[in-house]
């Protein structure tokens, strides 16, 4: 019997893991032939958790799907893991699961292996293979037969030597389509053979020349530590309070975010992960096109989260948190360090200087940075949650890493790529990501409306033609919560709870703020908008329903299209004084620029909850100054 998590929500630990191995080994659910694509916490549901905290124990258990690859079946099972029982266990048709890190590795052996992929390389004039590096990608469907299968298409680069950039050497032209079930090389497709780029893209202190020299340190001290706690995965922050979570597909999540207000602990988010992420490419040539991955359905972003480390990746009074994962064959690993939580100096809180009385006041603004960071293959994607000491949560992806590469002929010009180095480009592309948020604005009853300024229309009322006014519109049902931004109306949306009032009579509300954001350029009947159909729209908004967790639905890999938010909205729910789940997809739109190679510079976006008239002032009123007494006078 394993020793029991100090929460509910904690993510499963080493022992546990172990112990719902040997249950599905016992149970005869993993064997030889079998894969354990993954296996997490069976999250337990909000009834549940009032009772934990009226003082029940809840018991723990795991969700783990399973392939059996022999017979191309799925499976889904529950085990619980005190008693290593198995509680259900459902075969699930038509699908195909994520396709796990280990299986990657394989597929790249099994295509440096394969005699085709060897005399396509010669004929390019590389004869060392082992100096050849294979990114396996998602196939997409495209309606073609090998969708039938579990497959996968693996891209070459050369390396020059074992720390060479291979994405500045891309073998074009060559594609490699595999069977990640039979782990066997189907074909082969050649398009023809395009010069190997001489040129080295190389980033490393020894490989640029010079350092600046005119950098001095910059230190963060914290004398007498920071100003948070950590319990385990609980977490205090000046009056925030949360639990952090960590899922193989989602990575970082984040629990029961609450405001401490008035001696009470005051709900705004249950709970709030990345449920989706796809990379649509818009080059339409054969190594290329079919490039949609959706990192987190396909793939998980928690087998790609990397080990963080002090000075580095986080600055400052650092505390972390180990994570802990299991391979395809049930072997656990601990991952040190996977989140990464520290206090930065965000600048101006407020400020005002009466320039009558020469008094003025002044408050430096603070703020709680929860992060980890996943590599997937060329792109580095820093996941960051911000608690600010006004009441506003923030959401920010940071993309870096290494541009993605496809050959060039000599004297190609290309149209849908940016030329970063000699008989190299950078194809134009889209980040697109999916915010899942379950609300609690002072509790389970919100109401959604959204939130745009039109200009009064000249006449008896607006003699003068200055007036405008923010008008609000209730979203009532799904299909109404279609949405989409428009910056030019300052368009935001509002979670409302009717049933609770502020100081001035007011209901108490949240603000989702766009951030930078971007339209969807593939068009609407290609093969990547109908499986990534929650771009369609920036927001969705759905009653909550357990078994809705992934914009694109449970099984994206391969899956034609239809699944996820535009199935479930169709149904047209209400969604006025619910329980509701906002769904926010935002954008970034990439055409490459030289200066991102040979590693791109970060780019940020997100977005962000502000509190409206959930509390009846500024609750950033009670931050003392800075300091010394010069800051107020």
């Amino acid at each position: 019997m394993t020793t029991p998590a100090i929460h509910p929500l904690d993510p499963l630990g080493p022992a546990e893991l172990e112990a719902a191995v040997a249950a599905l080994r016992t149970g005869g659910d993993l064997t030889a032939g079998t894969r354990l694509i993954s296996l997490e916490l069976v999250e337990p549901s909000k009834e549940e958790l009032r009772r934990f905290d009226e003082g029940m124990e809840l018991p723990r258990r795991a969700f783990a799907v399973l392939l059996n690859a022999a017979v191309s079946t799925t499976y889904e099972v529950v085990v619980a893991i005190a008693s290593g029982e198995i509680e259900s266990r459902r075969r699930v048709d038509g699908v195909h699961p994520a396709i796990h890190p280990d299986e990657a590795v394989q597929a790249e052996a099994a295509i440096k292996a394969d005699p085709a992929f060897l005399a396509a390389l010669e004929a390019r004039g590389i004869t060392d293979v082992g100096s050849v590096m294979v990114d396996i990608w998602s196939a997409g469907n495209f309606g073609t037969a090998d969708t039938e299968r579990r497959v996968a298409k693996g891209l070459s680069w050369y390396r020059r030597g074992p720390t060479d950039n291979g994405y500045a050497h891309p073998v074009e032209g060559l594609v490699a389509l595999v069977d990640l079930n039979a782990m066997a090389v189907l074909r082969v497709d050649d398009h023809g053979v395009t010069p190997l780029a001489e040129h080295d893209g190389n980033y490393g202190v020894d490989d640029v020349g010079p350092l600046r020299e005119d950098l001095r340190p910059v230190e963060i001290v914290q004398p007498e530590g920071p100003s948070f706690e950590v319990d385990g995965f609980g977490v205090r922050w000046q009056k925030w309070r949360l639990r952090v979570g960590f899922t193989p597909r989602e990575g970082l999540v984040l629990h029961t975010i609450g405001y401490e207000d008035g001696g009470r602990v005051r709900p705004v988010v249950h709970r709030a992960s990345f449920s989706e992420m796809v990379i649509p490419y818009g080059d339409p040539s054969p190594t290329v096109f079919f490039k949609n991955a959706f990192d987190i359905g396909e793939h998980g972003l928690g087998p790609m989260t990397d080990s963080l480390e002090l000075g580095c990746d986080c600055l400052g009074e650092i505390r972390y948190l180990d994570v802990s994962l299991v391979d395809t064959r049930g072997e656990v690993t601990t991952l040190k360090n996977a989140i990464c939580m520290h206090e930065e100096d965000d600048g101006l809180l407020w400020k005002h200087l009466d320039w009558r009385t020469g008094r003025g006041e002044v408050r430096r603004s603070r703020r709680m940075v929860i992060s980890s960071i996943a590599t997937v293959g060329n792109y580095e994607y820093g996941f960051y949650w911000y608690l600010y000491q006004d009441g506003t949560i923030q959401s920010e992806v940071k993309l870096t890493g290494i541009v993605h590469t496809r050959g060039l002929a000599p004297g190609e010009d290309p149209v849908h790529g940016t030329v970063v180095a000699p008989l190299v480009s950078a194809p134009v592309h889209q980040h697109f990501f999916n915010v899942r948020l379950d609300m609690a604005v002072d509790g389970d009853r919100n109401s959604v409306y959204e939130v745009q300024t039109v200009a009064d229309e000249p006449g008896p009322e607006n003699p003068y033609g200055n007036a405008f006014h923010a008008e609000e519109r209730l979203l009532r049902t799904e299909l109404e919560a279609r949405r989409s931004i428009d910056p030019l109306r300052a368009r935001s949306w509002r979670i409302v709870n009717p049933d609770v009032r502020n100081g001035l009579g007011q209901p108490v509300a949240y603000d989702l703020m766009p951030g930078d954001n971007v339209q969807v350029f593939a068009a609407p009947d290609s093969s990547f908008r109908r499986r990534a159909g929650f771009v369609d729209h920036h927001l969705w908004v759905t009653p909550f329903a357990p078994g809705e967790r992934y914009a694109a639905g449970e099984y994206p890999n391969g899956h034609a299209g239809g699944d996820g938010l535009p199935a479930w909205t169709a149904v047209d729910r209400s969604i006025e004084a619910a329980d509701v789940v906002l769904w926010y997809t935002f954008g970034a739109h990439h055409v490459p620029r030289p200066e991102d190679w040979p590693v791109m510079p970060v780019v940020k976006l997100g977005f962000s909850l502000r509190p409206r008239g959930f509390f009846d002032r500024s609750p950033a009123l009670d931050v003392p100054p800075p300091p010394g007494d010069h800051c107020a006078t």
